[in-house]
């Protein structure tokens, strides 16, 4: 697991059941079991007695509420942290019948545990070795682009994208973009994918600045190793208006509504474009206020703007 957002988990078959129960019934956040184990920065096993005092463990909801009536009584993990920046917590119930966890048990995990760490460490690398190879692909193509990992964290970029550091991109906890309307609309959508687990593909508009064109951001959920999204950015430098499937493409847009930005950028109004389509103006209305949620853009001059590989809003 790496935090909260970003928890994944496997189990034995005779404890999968518990840990999914865990998970919905909240205890994520209702105990602090594993902040204090984090907290230990222990290169070993700890069990709850090491984290939790008699009195404190005696009235700990998680074990009186959900570990006992279960048949567990305490258990035993411990954290190994990855290349990826991801922390594994390896977690050993055991049963209440057979009383506390001794020390010569935590000697034995202990023993086990940097097998445990090289195992983990040697998944984490081929995981890195993935998402750096999918850079590298569309590098092949005159893309810039990286993988971002869990919260937005870059996890490998391609040259393209080094390039465009400290002028357009910030790299720091997570990608962050130098123009401040666009780090809004990208901090939004990556929470998105963080709570959603999926999202949807995001394009998100730079302006133009010190000489260079006008840029879209197109964010691409993946669940993928241990890569969140792809971030790929395209230039827009053309002084016409782009046809329908670059439309679409680059701004994730339907058929139709790609077809009313093309016509409002081509200088048609609500209804000259709804007496066209056949349909009416409050669903040509309805389609043009998606068009400009997924530009970012806020009035239909600033579409043309856009469209016409002018300047993209900054505000």
């Amino acid at each position: 697991m790496s935090d909260q957002d970003g928890f994944r988990f496997v189990a034995s078959p005779n404890f999968i059941d518990s840990v999914i129960d865990y998970i919905e019934a909240g205890w994520l956040t209702r105990t602090d079991r594993t902040t204090r184990l984090l907290a230990k920065r222990h290169a070993g096993f700890v069990t709850d007695l090491d984290v939790y005092t008699p009195k404190e463990f005696a009235r700990e909801p998680v074990f009186r509420e959900f570990f006992h009536p279960r048949g567990f009584g305490m258990g035993a993990a411990s954290v190994i942290r990855v290349p990826t920046g991801d922390q594994l917590v390896f977690d050993v119930e055991r049963w209440i019948e057979r009383g506390p966890i001794r020390q010569d048990a935590v000697a034995r995990l202990d023993s086990l545990r940097p097998h445990l760490a090289g195992a983990a460490t040697m998944s984490a690398r081929l995981r890195l070795h993935t998402v750096r190879a999918a850079a590298q692909a569309l590098e092949t193509v005159g893309l810039p682009a990286a993988i971002l990992g869990r919260r937005g964290r870059v996890l490998a970029m391609n040259s393209g994208w080094e390039q465009l550091l400290n002028d357009r991109i910030h790299d720091g906890p997570r990608l962050a973009l130098s123009d401040p309307a666009a780090d809004r609309l990208l901090a939004r959508a990556l929470a998105e994918i963080a709570v959603t687990a999926s999202g949807t593909p995001r394009s998100i508009p730079l302006a133009a600045r010190d000489g260079q064109p006008p840029t879209i951001l197109h964010l691409l959920p993946i669940r993928r190793a241990a890569a969140e999204a792809i971030a790929v950015f395209t230039s827009l430098t053309a002084k016409h208006v782009p046809g329908l499937s670059v439309l679409e493409g680059l701004f994730d847009l339907t058929a139709a509504e790609a077809r009313v930005a093309r016509g409002i950028a081509g200088g048609s109004t609500v209804a000259n474009l709804s007496a066209t389509f056949g349909t009416t103006p409050a669903t040509v209305r309805s389609q043009l206020k998606a068009v400009m949620a997924k530009t970012g853009t806020a009035r239909q001059a600033e579409l043309v703007q856009l469209l016409a590989g002018g300047a993209l809003p900054t505000s």
